[in-house]
């Protein structure tokens, strides 16, 4: 069996409210009038109250940043951008990662670690990076999940389950780390505009043992994915001279509402279950207008996304570790009795990930 032992979650120092970013991309844009209020209008109705990042530039107003800028000739190249990456995110991990394995396991005693990240990529790697400065032993299997998008963490959970279904005594270390705000793009662009609205930086650790003690955890059951082809030019993510270049078309809810239920309905109708027999939803939040979408074509309540809008309104859109926040939110609100968890997240194909977990 793979039992959820700890969740934690780590976010960079500076926290910028909704309203104060907006202000900032509209001079860092260089909008005009017209196109400023259409920006405040999608900032207003975004669902997002503050998000954050490793960049301070994003509460600075007047829209000069000291990394962005709206009078920088020139913007930031992807070396650039990947200097930012390599200062922050092993920091932001290894915050992560302690708290989450704080009173249950010695480092030394993690057999697998698996780092996820679609944000900065270099070799020796963030899994290297962690190993050696966590002092982790230097036969540990790793392993890393590179540039999946939003629906990594499911897919390292489910490599996880595999782990502990086939390896005596594993302890398994998931690290989610994205910087997604160092690759602000300055031209003004209906994908930019989406992206400069929507994601932000954070990181979450998760462990997942066969071996560890722990009253009445919440246990790995079962995975399902699905790809619509169909939609793989309207979300993609590739890399520029500029840094990672993200196309976020706005055919993506319809294209979410197009196949969402049919998805679940496999989804739970190959392991013997139906919507009534789940009790919690763990539903990345991609947005405001996808989660609207879902909770239409589930027939969810508003209680079934409660935290799924939170962490949205929190944090925005952190990729991957998106979806192990709002879990995180969901375990710490100490649900009592029979548990049946159905956890959704979607990414770059258009793919769609899915995971069964529960307790009794």
């Amino acid at each position: 069996m793979a039992n959820i032992i700890s969740i934690q979650t780590a976010v960079p120092a500076h926290c910028h409210h909704q309203g104060n970013i907006m202000q900032f991309m509209q001079k860092a844009f260089q909008l005009d009038a017209v196109e400023s209020r259409k920006l405040a209008y999608l900032y207003r109705h975004s669902d997002i109250a503050q998000r954050h990042s490793v960049l301070e530039d994003f509460g600075d107003t007047d829209g000069e940043g000291a990394f962005v800028s709206a009078s920088h000739q020139e913007p930031p190249s992807l070396e650039e951008r990947m200097q930012l990456y390599a200062k922050h995110a092993l920091p932001l991990s290894i915050e992560a990662a302690n708290k989450c394995i704080d009173g249950y396991v010695e480092p030394q005693e993690l057999t697998h670690l698996i780092s996820v990240s679609c944000t900065g990529m270099s070799a020796p790697g963030l899994d290297l990076q962690l190993t050696e400065a966590m002092q982790l032993s230097p036969n540990i299997f790793r392993t890393s999940v590179n540039f999946m998008g939003c629906y990594a963490a499911i897919h390292a959970l489910k490599m996880a389950k595999m782990i502990c279904d086939t390896t005596p005594n594993a302890n398994v270390l998931i690290v989610c780390t994205e910087l997604c705000t160092i690759h602000f793009q300055q031209n003004y662009t209906l994908d930019n505009a989406a992206s400069s609205l929507l994601f932000a930086d954070g990181c979450a650790a998760v462990l997942i043992s066969n071996c560890i003690e722990k009253e009445n955890p919440l246990q790995l059951k079962h995975f399902f994915s699905e790809v619509a082809y169909k939609g793989k030019c309207d979300m993609t993510w590739e890399l520029g001279r500029h840094g990672f270049l993200m196309t976020l078309s706005a055919f993506i809810p319809q294209l979410i509402q197009e196949d969402i239920a049919l998805l679940v309905q496999n989804a739970l109708k190959k392991n013997n279950l139906c919507n009534d027999d789940i009790t919690h939803w763990c539903i990345h939040p991609g947005g405001k207008k996808i989660l609207d979408v879902i909770q239409d074509q589930l027939n969810l309540k508003n209680e079934d996304l409660y935290y799924s809008r939170k962490v949205l309104s929190e944090y925005g859109n952190m990729s991957s570790p998106t979806i192990l926040f709002v879990l995180k939110e969901i375990l710490e609100s100490n649900p009592t009795g029979e548990m049946n968890m159905f956890g959704l997240a979607f990414g770059p194909g258009l793919t769609m990930e899915t995971f069964i977990a529960g307790r009794a």
